[in-house]
């Protein structure tokens, strides 16, 4: 008898439950597909809206006091240190205390794509690994690669062995 099973028989459960065509299901007409592509543009374009109304709404504030780093026995020369500052809009900046003894504090974002920049002691540089971007350790000026503009600076104070920061009130042309 179980030879004589009738051909729905062979048909999971699953498959009489929903009944769609392989051919249907897989089917995108021009209509649903220009819809798609309309609902996908409106979303990048008020998205873009927003980063502008925001970026207006809310200017970005310059950096006002000063700010402590760490203390100057903790940093030796040739070496850098990541940090950020409380408060900010989470700005990553780095402190390098330079081979001759100086200190220089620098946004840690390329100015070509945002990428993290680190000092390289070995070259004495500040290098963007990202695409070989090169910026001056004193001064942060481009000396190589695509970066359009020098990296912004912070002005590094020594006050009684603690290092601080503070918003550069001249650029330093060293």
């Amino acid at each position: 008898m179980a030879e004589n099973k009738n051909s729905t028989d062979k048909i999971p459960n699953w498959k009489r439950d929903f009944p769609v065509d392989q051919e249907e299901a897989t089917h995108v007409s021009r209509r649903e597909f220009a819809k798609f592509l309309g609902l996908l543009s409106g979303a990048l374009a008020l998205g873009n809206g927003a980063i502008v109304v925001k970026s207006m709404a809310f200017p970005h504030k310059a950096l006002e006091g000063e700010h402590f780093v760490c203390n100057v026995a903790d940093l030796a020369p040739g070496e850098m240190h990541q940090f950020e500052i409380e408060g900010s809009k989470s700005i990553p900046y780095i402190l390098i205390h330079l081979p001759e003894g100086g200190w220089r504090a620098f946004e840690q974002k390329c100015t070509h794509l945002a990428c993290a920049v680190r000092y390289r002691a070995d070259i004495d540089r500040i290098e963007c690994p990202c695409h070989r971007g090169y910026f001056d350790a004193r001064t942060g000026v481009v000396i190589e690669g695509p970066p359009p503009r020098p990296l912004p600076q912070l002005e590094a104070v020594d006050k009684n062995g603690k290092i601080y920061v503070r918003a550069m009130s001249e650029p330093l042309n060293v």
